[in-house]
């Protein structure tokens, strides 16, 4: 006769019908939610969608959601704080007080917000369109993009105004869209300073 409680009692499983295999040893690491072991899934996995080391970022498509709405805050501010210097001014000056002063500075803080605002987001919304399509176009995405895109934004928001404003608003474009390249290309210009002083 085979005595088997010896291999019950020192076999670290026990296999239950209504329940799932557990490991005694390990029980203390199992999750209470999920009923599986930690050990199996090793925590240095990758945690990012691009790989380690990839230098891809996001397209000017995925930027232009963030840019379009950033612009419409930053302007309805503006517009906000420049509506409120005027209604005091204007309720100053007439003589308002109470209600009346409070109720004119809400409309001009209003009216000056929403336009800025919706200047600042027309603006936004023609610079991000020229950027993709441009992007696309020239299957990179650079600074090149980003200079023509702002030129080509400031000459069709002042085309209406004539060829000299639209050439001024081309101009400012162009002006704006050189001084944030040069701001993103800071640390090249830095590197190239740093080796040209330090051939070794």
């Amino acid at each position: 006769m085979i005595d088997l409680r010896n291999e019950n009692t020192d076999n670290p499983r026990i296999h239950n019908k209504n329940s799932s295999v557990i490991n005694q040893p390990s029980i203390s690491s199992l999750s209470p939610y999920l009923n599986y072991d930690p050990v199996y899934f090793p925590p240095s996995q990758p945690e990012f969608i691009f790989p380690e080391g990839a230098v891809k970022q996001r397209g000017r498509f995925e930027l232009a959601f963030s840019q379009i709405g950033a612009a419409c805050i930053i302007g309805g501010g503006i517009g906000g704080i420049t509506g409120f210097y005027k209604g005091l001014k204007v309720t100053t000056i007439a003589g308002q007080t109470g209600k009346l002063r409070r109720t004119q500075l809400i409309n001009h803080v209003m009216k000056h917000g929403s336009s800025i605002a919706n200047t600042f987001g027309v603006v936004s919304v023609m610079y991000s369109g020229f950027g993709v399509l441009f992007s696309y176009a020239r299957g990179t995405d650079d600074s090149l993009n980003t200079l023509v895109a702002a030129t080509a934004t400031g000459m069709l928001f002042k085309s209406t105004a004539g060829l000299k404003k639209c050439a001024v608003g081309g101009g400012i474009g162009f002006g704006i869209a050189a001084l944030v390249c040069l701001w993103n290309s800071r640390n090249t210009f830095s590197e190239i300073r740093h080796h040209g002083m330090n051939p070794a």
